[in-house]
């Protein structure tokens, strides 16, 4: 498994990032507390990763209410010392917990929920920490402090900025030292595209998209004039992927399911190349929801696409 340094934090990420976002739950979501993957499945995929080289775990207060940050924590726990020393885990503030929980990026907050999530992961410092959001109510300068004085007293190493625009990007590099951005991007989410990559590539900042697969969109699991699979996102939490249901994005996922069959690979391991190609990703995050599910991130670390392919790719959804 290839390794690189993200940003300028000095510390280097697996170029797969395990998402953990569905143990316990369905990412930050409070009323799917519960769902998502059983902490024995959890254990599975986490055995899977660290067998495949993974050594960056990426979760989240908020992710299951905790039961993501538990059950890494119980995972390393039962670990030897040299696993435990090698996972670099990233986690993240700013949505509640529960419902009717405060959220949000005040120093005060931050402050209580670190510790919080040391205590779940059973670890003393986390190396990467993250903005999980925007807070609009608190001034970018305020949760840049709330961080430093974070590294100040040995909680954390680095941190930066998730879901995050150009405007909090270039607020917080001007009161302090973020190491990266994670963002969501894929073929068919480009935003980033828009400005957040190019601050990211001229002030030195890591780059580690989430939903590298837009909620399996890129995977071919949905089709033309067919329901969606039973038990999949579009089942489950639709909401952020119904723009998705246009008649030129199943133009563009038709043509990538051809592009794959002429290279004997599958879409989302097009997919995942197709980001590995950029010269400004670090790694990606991916969130298998069995150990199976690694494969395709896997092989696309094989597959290394020119700048015309990855044109030609980028085109299919123009």
């Amino acid at each position: 498994m290839e390794h690189r340094a993200l940003g300028r934090s000095g510390l280097e990420v697996s170029r797969i990032i395990l998402g953990c976002g569905n143990f316990g739950g369905l990412g930050s979501s409070p009323a799917h507390l519960g769902a998502g993957e059983t902490e024995g499945e959890a254990h599975a995929i986490m055995d899977a990763a660290w067998e495949a080289g993974i050594t960056t775990f990426d979760t989240a207060d908020a992710y299951g209410g905790g039961r993501s940050e538990s059950f890494i924590g119980n995972w390393l726990r039962a670990k030897s010392p040299d696993v435990r020393e090698r996972i670099v885990l990233t986690t993240k503030t700013f949505n509640p917990m529960s419902d009717g929980a405060d959220h949000g990026l005040s120093r005060e907050r931050i402050l209580r929920q670190v510790d919080g999530s040391l205590e779940r992961l059973g670890v003393e410092f986390v190396p990467l920490y993250l903005a999980h959001d925007m807070d609009s109510a608190i001034p970018v300068a305020e949760t840049i402090g709330a961080f430093d004085a974070l590294v100040a007293e040995g909680k954390i190493r680095a941190y930066g900025g998730s879901n995050v625009d150009v405007a909090w990007l270039e607020a917080a590099l001007g009161v302090g030292r973020p190491d990266w951005a994670q963002n969501s991007y894929s073929l068919l989410d480009r935003e980033p595209e828009h400005g957040v990559l190019e601050v990211c590539a001229r002030a030195g900042l890591g780059f580690t998209p989430f939903s590298p697969l837009a909620g399996g969109w890129l995977t071919g699991k949905y089709k033309r004039g067919e329901k969606p699979p039973a038990g999949s996102r579009m089942t489950l939490r639709p909401e952020p992927y119904l723009h998705l249901q246009e008649e030129n994005v199943f133009d563009g996922l038709e043509a990538l399911e051809v592009q794959a069959r002429e290279r004997s690979t599958t879409p989302a391991t097009l997919a995942f190349a197709w980001l590995f190609a950029h010269p400004h990703v670090t790694a990606i995050v991916v969130g298998p929801r069995r150990p199976e599910q690694l494969r395709p991130a896997l092989d696309a670390l094989e597959l290394d696409l020119s700048p015309p392919e990855r044109d030609q790719l980028t085109a299919l959804f123009a």
